[in-house]
């Protein structure tokens, strides 16, 4: 389980990262782009990841608890994770990739796991 406030936590913790409204959603962005958004009323996250990514991230934990948005924003990334379900550290993985996905090069290398 995952909650807001660490969600909150880990998001801000990426270079650059802000917190601003969007639409009745707390969104996550980087360089105005948004790279995770929480729906309160649900106790959800949204992710942007990559087709691969997103399909890497439902099969690797339960297709009930990370899975892609349900229309076209699906098929361009979104990913719905439970957080009441998910493990924190496949949610910070998620959330990583999500980041990276959106960063530039710059900031995303700042956190990228080096290759060893």
């Amino acid at each position: 389980m995952v909650s807001f406030i660490t969600f909150r936590k880990l998001a801000l913790s990426f270079p650059e990262a802000t917190e601003e409204s969007h639409f009745e959603k707390t969104s996550f962005r980087v360089k105005k782009k948004i790279f995770a958004t929480y729906d309160e009323a649900n106790k959800r996250a949204c992710l942007k990841l990559s087709e691969i990514d997103q399909d890497v991230f439902s099969s690797a934990g339960n297709k009930a608890i990370i899975f892609p948005v349900d229309n076209k924003w699906g098929k361009q990334g979104w990913t719905l994770v439970e957080l009441r379900k998910v493990k924190k550290e496949l949610f910070v993985d998620a959330l990583t990739t999500a980041y990276c996905e959106v960063a530039p090069k710059k900031l995303a290398d700042q956190i990228r796991k080096p290759n060893t």
